[in-house]
């Protein structure tokens, strides 16, 4: 797995897999936020990465963007994850495009 830190608070990565989860724990994240739609082919279900998560002890949050369809809604939803959830975060998606772009946009608010 290929982590990108954006900032000392965020790095996002590709999809990520139940057996992950205890190396993102060890690394340090607290939490995890999911940006895939389960509908996506070759999405893995988040139910299952959110209870390896939980069982890690580590928030998850499932905020499912569609690719190239990011809603100022969705911009919105992470701008107030990223200000409360316990940092610091991985978010995922396909291949951590969508959550450097919704990412971009969050900062570009302001």
């Amino acid at each position: 797995m290929e982590l990108r830190q954006l900032d000392e608070n965020l790095a996002v990565s590709a999809q990520i897999v139940p057996s992950d989860v205890a190396m993102i724990a060890n690394t340090g994240f607290k939490c995890i936020i999911c940006n895939r739609p389960d509908s996506e082919q070759g999405a893995h279900p988040h139910e299952e990465i959110k209870a390896a998560a939980e069982a890690a002890g580590l928030e998850f949050h499932f905020l499912p963007v569609v690719s190239g369809q990011i809603t100022e809604t969705d911009v919105q939803d992470m701008a107030e994850l990223m200000e409360s959830a316990a940092k610091p975060v991985l978010a995922y998606c396909r291949s951590g495009a969508r959550c450097t772009n919704l990412y971009a946009l969050v900062m570009q608010q302001g």
